[in-house]
């Protein structure tokens, strides 16, 4: 039976279920599901090879599964019209904007794309430009732009035609501060206006600021999922304290913070403990001048090295 409460909760708008990819006999996805509520922001993470881009672009339609469904508003995926392009706004891992048109003409042409009617595509062009705070380039030619505005344009152009689903492949690689903020903050506005984010990342702070939920990707599998908050609650004590000798020794060699905090790890010259209150252990070490100590509360990126690892990854494809 169907309560009141039930029908507040919003319905899954974009379904995966048993997803399976290989290359070359070795499994990228395997298995692989996530159900993301419409408007809501899903932040997908993982290490290099872990699935994330060949998600994305499964979803999009571009890389053909091996096994799988995938569903949009409740429909499978190849039943939509066009493979759902119209619903479907996609920020590609790379900007690939036409360097021979303009700001105003990249969107253009991507409005001419989905036979948007041209009062349509002005209307959009103008409001997006406003929106990006690109206005005041429209008839720039791509070349003139800083590496963030390429990216907010690449934004922009995803949104020329009104989609209810936005896939955003690590959209703030590579950018500086005041560029990502900027995104982070257009992202958000997005969210707000309704719309459905699927957002794959290397960096932590953006997955714990923008997700409603996380899940944390390996070997073609959603290991765990949940809002950043609780996933963090669930996997690592809230107070952490790194102990880094400044001689590039090891920090505690007597090993005296065992029995005294939850759990220790020693990552490289760090050692890492984790507790509910760490303010005696920091007293302690604090009396020696030859550590750099920083205490400090758990947070995502923590949860995600527990989860998958600290073994550097490099060229996997995924």
């Amino acid at each position: 039976m169907v309560t009141a409460a039930d029908a507040t909760v919003p319905s899954n708008f974009l379904e995966a279920e048993g997803l399976y990819k290989a290359y070359s006999g070795r499994p990228v996805l395997q298995n692989f599901g996530l159900r993301i509520r419409a408007g809501e922001c899903y932040v997908l993470v993982g290490p290099n090879g872990a699935g994330k881009s060949t998600c994305i672009r499964g979803i999009q339609g571009i890389t053909p599964l091996d096994g799988g469904e995938i569903r949009i508003a409740g429909r499978p995926l190849q039943s939509l019209p066009h493979g759902g392009r119209h619903i479907l706004g996609v920020v590609p891992q790379e900007d690939n904007l036409d360097p021979d048109f303009s700001v105003a003409e990249n969107l253009w042409v991507y409005g001419r794309y989905f036979s948007l009617p041209r009062s349509s595509i002005r209307r959009r062009t103008a409001e997006l430009l406003e929106f990006m705070l690109l206005s005041d380039y429209a008839q720039k030619p791509i070349g003139a732009l800083s590496g963030g505005m390429k990216r907010r344009l690449t934004i922009a152009r995803a949104l020329i035609h009104e989609p209810r689903l936005i896939l955003l492949d690590e959209p703030s690689t590579g950018l500086d501060p005041q560029a990502r903020h900027l995104i982070w903050q257009k992202l958000r506005e997005l969210k707000r206006q309704g719309v459905t984010l699927l957002l794959t990342t290397h960096y932590m702070d953006e997955a714990e600021r923008l997700a409603d939920r996380v899940g944390i990707i390996d070997h073609g599998r959603i290991l765990d999922e949940a809002p950043p908050a609780e996933l963090i609650a669930r996997h690592i004590p809230p107070m952490v304290l790194e102990l880094r000798r400044l001689d590039g020794g090891r920090p505690d060699p007597e090993d005296w913070y065992r029995g005294r905090v939850a759990a220790g790890e020693r990552v490289g010259d760090t050692l890492l403990l984790y507790g509910e209150d760490l303010g005696a252990v920091q007293r302690h070490y604090a009396q020696r001048d030859d550590l750099r100590l920083l205490l400090r509360t758990a947070n995502l990126e923590d949860v995600f090295l527990r989860l998958t690892g600290r073994d550097l990854r490099e060229g996997d494809r995924g």
